[in-house]
C-alpha cells in the first residue's frame, strides 16, 4: 500500500510527463537523493564542501524550479527531489521511468549507507537518460558504481556531489554554447585563482605567505 503523499507525487510525476512542455520551460538537471539527511552533501552548506546546489546555481546561474508549470526567468534549471529506493521504490520507479518525458537531461543521483541503490536503480529505468551518481559516505562507493555490463552509470568519489553537477553540466553544454562559456569561464576563474597563489607565494615567500593568508 502506498501513502497517500507518496501516490500524491507519482500521480503528479505521470501528470507532468504527460504535458510535453518545451525544453526550455523544464528543468535540465535533476538533484534526488535517498533521503534528506543526504542533503548537506547535495547541497553544501555550513561546515560542508560546496555540492551539486552550489555549482549549479551560485556558479553555473542555474536556477531551481519548484514548479513544474511555471518556469523561472532562466535558460538552465534543476529540480530537487528526495526519493528512496528502499522506502519509496515505487515514486523512485515513477520518477525514473517519467524523467526522459518530463524534459528532464541529466540526473545527479546520491545515496548514503553501504546500500545505496537509488543512482544506479535510477540509472537503470531512466535509460538512455545519463546518470552522474554520488556515494554520499566512503561506504557506499562500490554500490554506486558496481553496475553491469550494458548497464552504464557515471559516478565521482564519495561526497564530491559538486564535480557530479559540473559534469551534468559538461552532458549539456554539449548542445548549448551558452553554457559550455560558463564552464569556461568558471575553470578560467581556477585557473587564475592558482596562478594568483603561486605568485603570492613565490613573492611573498612562505612565511609572508602564510602571513598574509593563513594567519
Amino acid at each position: 500500500m502506498t501513502a497517500e503523499n507518496v501516490q500524491s507525487l507519482i500521480d503528479q510525476l505521470h501528470e507532468e510527463a504527460q504535458m510535453d512542455r518545451p525544453n526550455d520551460l523544464t528543468p535540465d538537471v535533476s538533484i534526488v537523493m535517498g533521503s534528506d539527511s543526504d542533503l548537506p552533501t547535495m547541497a553544501g552548506g555550513k561546515g560542508k564542501r560546496p555540492g551539486a546546489y552550489a555549482a549549479l546555481a551560485d556558479e553555473l546561474g542555474f536556477e531551481e524550479q519548484t514548479d513544474f508549470t511555471d518556469a523561472p526567468d532562466a535558460r538552465f534549471t534543476f529540480e530537487t527531489f528526495v526519493v528512496s529506493a528502499h522506502r519509496t521504490p515505487d515514486l523512485m520507479y515513477a520518477y525514473a521511468e517519467t524523467a526522459e518525458a518530463r524534459g528532464l537531461d541529466v540526473i545527479v543521483a546520491g545515496a548514503g549507507g553501504k546500500s545505496a541503490d537509488l543512482p544506479n536503480m535510477t540509472a537503470s529505468i531512466a535509460y538512455p537518460l545519463p546518470v552522474v551518481g554520488v556515494p554520499v559516505q566512503e561506504k557506499s562507493v562500490d554500490s554506486v558504481i558496481g553496475m553491469p555490463q550494458g548497464a552504464p552509470i557515471t559516478a565521482v568519489d564519495a561526497g564530491k556531489s559538486f564535480n557530479a553537477a559540473l559534469t551534468a553540466a559538461q552532458i549539456l553544454s554539449r548542445q548549448h554554447g551558452e553554457l559550455r562559456d560558463r564552464l569556461v569561464e568558471y575553470h578560467e576563474g581556477l585557473q587564475e585563482e592558482v596562478g594568483d597563489a603561486s605568485r603570492d607565494l613565490h613573492e611573498l615567500g612562505t612565511p609572508g605567505f602564510k602571513e598574509e593568508y593563513w594567519e
